[in-house]
């Protein structure tokens, strides 16, 4: 049962590594999301540091941006584990920050949606 947890060790909290992440990592839309990832040696247990947001610009009220970062963390923490066994397998870290870019608050299930085509992109690049 805990391979549904989203630990602190998974969280995606270093400013170099974001900085680095933007700056030379590979992006790609699986809307409503947009995806950024880069192979890292990350000094962890877990494969994947993952991080959310959503822009200021596009939600005026922090209670829907945390709206949207709430799903998006609960539709990456009930995915995740078909995905850490694929990077498990192929043996790779990678640092990823998941970016809302929706203008208008989505249910869950359109979330979800395109959280798991993120993952399979992501399978399919690195």
């Amino acid at each position: 049962m805990e391979e549904f947890t989203f630990l602190k060790e998974e969280k995606l909290c270093s400013q170099k590594l974001i900085g680095e992440l933007f700056t030379s990592g590979e992006s790609f839309l699986a809307y409503p999301l947009k995806v950024v990832f880069l192979k890292t040696e990350i000094s962890q247990a877990y494969p994947v540091q993952a991080a959310f947001t959503v822009s200021k610009r596009n939600f005026k009220h922090a209670v829907k941006r945390n709206l949207l970062k709430r799903r998006m963390r609960e539709a990456f923490r009930l995915n995740k584990p078909g995905f850490y066994s694929e990077l498990a397998a192929k043996n790779f870290q990678i640092a990823i920050m998941f970016v809302y870019i929706g203008k208008d608050v989505a249910e869950y299930p359109a979330i979800e949606k395109g959280m798991i085509s993120a993952f399979k992109k992501v399978l399919e690049k690195i």
